[in-house]
């Protein structure tokens, strides 16, 4: 195989610049957001060009300690929401739910999927198919790599007719998955990608291993996405004796001695017999002419209906993208800029006050092509605050009290022009004081809920995208850290009750009505004092059947069923696994729900909450 980093590199210069619009909060105080000029997105002239520049890059932002406290070392997999039954599309498989997602055309990866004739999981290093017609185990298969004790690595699916895409993670730190320490080396030490036939015994037909961490995937259709963040291989000394000055220009040594090898990630696939190794070229990646070279972000794509994943096709950005947000048209990536000062001027950890966007479309064959770039003022909180809507992509971001006498919030709205996203609308001044806890964007409609003491959620009129409004706020105690939405025009919430000081008090579900526009209110409310639910920070936990109201929410250690009208939540009954700590997932095939933990699967009558059947995972 050709090694990528020995291309010609590829590429003109992308001149982007961004026009700012202005729609203010008209119902309190308000902030405009500064106007931003857009990143433009630099192709090299030659391999030589990309390592003078990112050494450059790197170079200008390293600190004694390295890349410093505030250097962003990806996240991993991204928040998602939105699924629920969906109708019977085969005769072989009966009505079933499906993973709860975003957007409902981009399949989000997780630790079980169903298509309703069998139902897969991957838990404790293990993957296990399940006839739910005959409530049994009919197939098992380790996926934890060879040498692995098991049960170490964190893995998620991808299902797509008989093959499923296993995603593990490595068991390493975070920032060690990112970067690993060391110089670079041609043996990838990151996420493990298994192509896995199910149409028989569980057999791995594929196997595909990059540097770095994963940050999260999208499937349409056969075709998934990877997307994944590296840092750069540099082995900082971190010599506690010398001198600041003296550590930061060791590190730049470092820098200035590394080779190309240190930035582009390696990877290595087989196939059968088969094995190739290689590493991501120069020539497939661009970067910001104003970014700094910590990191690379690189987008894999693998056709699930065939016979090995190859090389992933890679396509990357010098960038510091941490999150993923997708459609079926299009994948777009969104990272805080990089401080280089760490500390502002009040002796607090200063924080990213833009956000750099790039939108990457798939709607043509092959790798993902990027297409423009853009840039915000203030951070998002997770993939639920972009939404893309008739071309236009909203996006509700929190700026940091480090700019001005305090926090607020805003929702901005982008459109692609050529190749640069201009802002064609803004409001400002949700929540000042206050940090977003959740956004939900609907059609023409924004909700977005902010708190320190009480939780106001704004309901934004995106209807005119160049002059968004709010049109209505309802100020209750406690905050909503995931919002879904219920038919009839109301909306539910799950987060936490507080007290008048901002203080939890426990798990909140609440109903609301929001069919007004100007006068939302809380029409049901549900409390369990003390407790918690990981939909509050993975909604992929959560499981709505619109058609009887029924949801299932992982709390504490169990599954509560409860049935939610548009005036009432009533608890139907509790699931709980023996010996599980917690029961993290719930799914619908057909007139039964399955529950999922590390212990194993278990059956219930989601009417009365009776056992059906139990599965252990040994």
């Amino acid at each position: 195989m050709t090694r990528g980093t020995t291309h010609a590199a590829v590429g003109a210069l992308l001149a982007l610049g961004l026009l700012a619009g202005s729609t203010p909060h008209t119902g309190g105080p308000e902030r405009t957001a500064p106007p931003t000029a857009a990143p433009r997105l630099v192709g090299y002239d030659s391999c030589a060009e990309a390592l003078t520049d990112l050494r450059a890059a790197a170079s200008a932002v390293v600190g004694p300690w390295g890349f410093g406290p505030s250097w962003r070392t990806g996240v991993d997999l991204a928040l998602p929401a939105a699924g629920g039954a969906v109708p019977k599309t085969a005769r072989s498989a009966p009505a079933h739910s499906t993973t709860n997602s975003h957007e409902a055309d981009a399949a989000e990866p997780d630790l079980v999927k169903t298509d309703g004739r069998r139902i897969v999981t991957v838990t404790s290093g293990v993957l296990r198919v399940v006839d739910p017609a005959t409530r049994r185990v009919t197939g098992r298969l380790t996926v934890d790599p060879p040498g692995s004790r098991g049960g170490g690595a964190r893995a998620d699916l991808l299902l797509h007719g008989d093959r499923a895409l296993v995603l593990t993670h490595p068991v390493a730190p975070l920032a060690e998955r990112v970067a690993p320490t060391g110089p670079a080396t041609d043996d990838p030490s990151g996420p493990r990608l298994l192509l896995v036939d199910l149409a028989g015994a569980p057999r791995v037909l594929a196997t595909y291993r990059i540097d770095g961490a994963l940050l999260d995937a999208r499937q349409t259709s056969a075709t998934a996405r990877v997307v994944v963040r590296t840092a750069p291989r540099l082995p900082f000394s971190y010599d506690e004796r010398g001198t600041d000055a003296e550590r930061t220009a060791a590190n730049r040594t470092v820098i200035a001695r590394a080779g190309l090898d240190a930035w582009l990630p390696a990877y290595e696939w087989t196939a059968g017999q088969a094995r190739g190794t290689g590493r991501v070229g120069c020539d497939r990646v661009s970067r910001p002419d104003t970014d700094s070279g910590t990191s690379l972000v690189t987008v894999l794509s693998f056709d699930l209906g065939a016979d090995r994943l190859g090389d992933g096709d890679p396509v990357g950005v010098a960038a510091d993208a941490d999150l993923v947000y997708g459609t079926a048209d299009a994948l777009w990536l969104a990272g805080s800029r990089f401080v280089p000062t760490p500390w502002n001027a009040r002796g607090r950890w200063a924080r990213p006050e833009t956000t750099d966007v790039y939108q990457f479309d798939l709607t043509g064959p092959g790798r993902p092509r990027y297409v423009a770039a853009g840039r915000v003022h203030g951070v998002p909180i997770n993939q639920y605050a972009l939404s893309e809507w008739q071309g236009d992509l909203r996006i509700a971001t929190t700026s940091d009290t480090s700019v001005g006498p305090v926090s607020e919030s805003a929702v901005q709205v982008l459109r692609r022009r050529g190749d640069t996203l201009e802002r064609i609308g803004q409001v400002t001044g949700l929540g000042r004081g206050e940090r977003i806890k959740s956004v939900r964007f609907l059609g023409p409609t924004g909700y977005v809920v902010t708190f320190r003491e009480t939780d106001p959620l704004y309901r934004v009129d995106l209807s005119d995208p160049t002059a968004p409004r709010v049109t209505g706020e309802l100020k209750i105690t406690g905050w909503s850290a995931y919002l879904h939405p219920l038919p009839d025009g109301r909306l539910l919430g799950v987060g936490q009750e507080a007290d008048r000081r901002g203080r939890p008090l426990g798990l909140q579900v609440a109903v609301f009505d929001v069919r007004d526009p100007q006068r939302p209110v809380r029409s049901a409310q549900y409390h369990v004092p003390g407790a918690e639910s990981i939909v509050e920070f993975e909604p992929h936990a959560f499981l709505h059947q619109p058609s009887t109201g029924l949801v299932a929410l992982p709390v504490d250690r169990g599954v509560r069923l409860l049935r939610v009208t548009a005036t009432a939540v009533t608890e139907v009954g509790r699931v709980d696994h023996e010996g599980a700590d917690l029961v993290s997932r719930s799914l619908l095939v057909g007139d039964v729900l399955w529950t999922v933990s590390h212990t194993g699967l278990k059956a219930t009558d989601p009417t009365t909450a009776r056992s059906l059947a139990w599965l252990p995972s040994t």
